[in-house]
């Protein structure tokens, strides 16, 4: 049974350290970001280590793919992003290289971070705010992109689950390169068997049109 490992962001681990749990407006996270920039980054380096340290171990033990969540990366403007969380997460990313195996980057309300998201990851999660033809042509038809069915819509009757499911199937138009999955976690009210049968069809009608 093949195995995905996973680890937080060291921007998203920092934030909830700062923050002490998770937050609407990550108020204490960007003060201290933008007025202690080098403790900022110090702190970082630190959770970027525990990343890898941890990402080290699960790939040890058999995992054969690595996620890395910035859950909360969207509260970033894009230049905030480039100079105050990409360049942790972009270690993180080159030690899971070194380590063998692919890397997906994943975050939520990301849609204006997914360029730079793709630098050093093998995989781009995409959340269900960002229609998935619009994110593979910013992202490059060799881009490889997982998503990104909106986690709530599991909670609708099968008819509407199998339109929205198909909806995404549509927008990729059968291109290569995409993993089907929820734009994020499964909510816990969900109806296992609704997603049984959600694999199912993805199964059946979500293959490659490619050779």
């Amino acid at each position: 049974m093949p195995l995905i490992g996973f680890a937080g962001a060291p921007f998203t681990l920092a934030s909830y350290v700062t923050e002490g749990g998770p937050s609407r407006h990550h108020p204490r996270t960007k003060a201290l970001m933008l007025g202690d920039s080098g403790l900022w980054m110090d702190l970082l380096e630190r959770l970027a280590d525990v990343a890898i340290a941890s990402i080290g171990q699960q790939v040890a033990a058999g995992a054969a793919a690595v996620q890395l969540f910035d859950s909360w990366a969207g509260c970033l403007s894009p230049d905030h992003y480039r100079r105050f969380a990409a360049p942790a997460s972009r270690r993180v990313l080159a030690a899971v290289a070194e380590m063998g195996v692919p890397a997906i980057h994943f975050g939520v309300g990301t849609g204006e971070l997914l360029e730079d998201m793709a630098v050093g990851a093998d995989v781009v999660g995409i959340d269900w705010r960002v229609p998935l033809d619009a994110a593979r042509a910013r992202l490059g038809e060799n881009a490889a992109v997982q998503g990104n069915l909106d986690p709530a819509a599991c909670l609708a009757p099968w008819e509407a689950v199998a339109a929205e499911a198909r909806a995404v199937l549509a927008a990729n138009a059968g291109r290569p390169g995409h993993i089907f999955n929820l734009g994020h976690g499964v909510l816990p009210e969900t109806d296992p068997a609704i997603l049984e049968r959600l694999v199912d069809l993805v199964h059946r009608e979500g293959r490659s049109t490619e050779p």
